[in-house]
């Protein structure tokens, strides 16, 4: 068996194409040291199995909706990666979120649990890790093509997001925040939220290491509709799976090889992109707001200077202020013109046709 010489870093890797994608990455890149983070139960149910497939693999019990308990998780991570425990961290992937029966389930630290867990847990994580990632490194963001919310990419059952900071982070932001229609359209904003994410921490990391966003379009099987209520349980359990035998349905095993092909790099992509499945292409026109991109970025950061005391660097680098790599990543493909770039039109600094 090969030593491993880097480590991968994933939340949500204990069920759906997170597990599946965590099974497929073992066993093609068997030098990967995977750390999964993850409620202790459920981690230590998946460990023996992926075990199997490679000996490096393990596990630190964290809880994303409770800053605290990240903040210990990424303590424990520090340790091992500046003891070398754990080999270099190449790589950084967050695949967890929720999609909740309404707008109202608040966090112990009195976030709206969406909101907590789909954007506010992956900026936390990715601001203390950060330091210790090195080049050549990708970092994988899920989203959803649900941050569209129109007729073409939800079929009519979720709303179009409502943007507004700091107000979506708190329980009750919604109109009939206690019903369903509110916590979908709670999780279609936090999905919009993490593109936002990645394209204002493209602009602020360092060459060669890479972060884009990923859509697994849908995909039955995963469990995420497990606490969405309503009618969308029954909808992914009975109707959908019918569907599998189209273009528009994947089940887990595949789902995840080509998740697997994101995270891996397989599936070329700038910093900054929007990956549906296997291909770069568009995010939704909204998403593209440098503005509201900044507002965020500083809205999270005030967040961990109250609650955290301030962020570790360790001496190592700060993300940089948005410059002209900004221009040149966050955009979204024309034409991969045979290289499996994307080039940006130059009426757009984003690229967004």
């Amino acid at each position: 068996m090969n030593a491993a010489n880097r480590t991968l870093i994933m939340t949500g890797a204990t069920r759906g194409i997170g597990l599946e994608a965590a099974r497929d990455i073992l066993g093609r890149s068997p030098d990967t040291h995977l750390v999964v983070l993850g409620r202790g139960s459920s981690a230590a149910e998946v460990l023996p199995g992926l075990r199997k497939i490679s000996p490096h693999v393990s596990t630190v019990d964290t809880d994303l909706s409770s800053k605290a308990s990240v903040d210990a998780a990424v303590l424990q991570l520090e340790d091992l990666l500046d003891s070398g425990e754990l080999p270099p961290l190449r790589g950084l992937v967050f695949n967890a979120g929720v999609h909740l029966s309404d707008a109202l389930q608040t966090t112990v630290d009195g976030y709206e649990r969406t909101f907590a867990v789909n954007v506010m847990s992956t900026h936390q994580l990715l601001r203390r890790l950060h330091p210790h990632i090195q080049a050549p490194a990708r970092i994988v963001v899920t989203v959803s093509d649900a941050h569209f919310g129109d007729l073409r990419h939800t079929g009519g059952t979720m709303p179009a997001p409502r943007w507004a900071i700091p107000e979506i982070s708190r329980p009750g932001a919604f109109a009939r925040s206690g019903n369903v229609r509110a916590g979908r359209r709670a999780y279609v904003t936090s999905k919009l939220g993490g593109v936002h994410l990645v394209h204002e921490w493209a602009r602020r990391l360092p060459e060669g290491v890479d972060i884009v966003s990923y859509n697994p379009s849908l995909v039955v099987g995963t469990g995420l509709a497990r606490e969405a209520g309503g009618a969308f349980p029954f909808l992914m359990s009975k109707i959908i799976p019918l569907l599998t035998v189209t273009p528009l349905v994947d089940t887990p095993v595949p789902a995840g090889r080509k998740f697997a092909d994101t995270i891996l790099g397989v599936t070329p992509a700038a910093s900054g992109a929007y990956i549906h499945r296997t291909k770069v292409t568009s995010s939704s026109a909204e998403s593209y707001d440098t503005d509201r991109e900044r507002v965020l970025w500083d809205w999270l950061e005030q967040v961990l200077r109250t609650t955290t005391g301030g962020v570790r660097t360790q001496g190592r680098w700060e993300p940089r202020a948005p410059g002209i790599r900004a221009q040149e990543q966050v955009r979204s493909p024309v034409r991969t013109q045979g290289r499996g770039e994307p080039r940006t039109p130059a009426s757009d600094p984003h690229g967004h046709p």
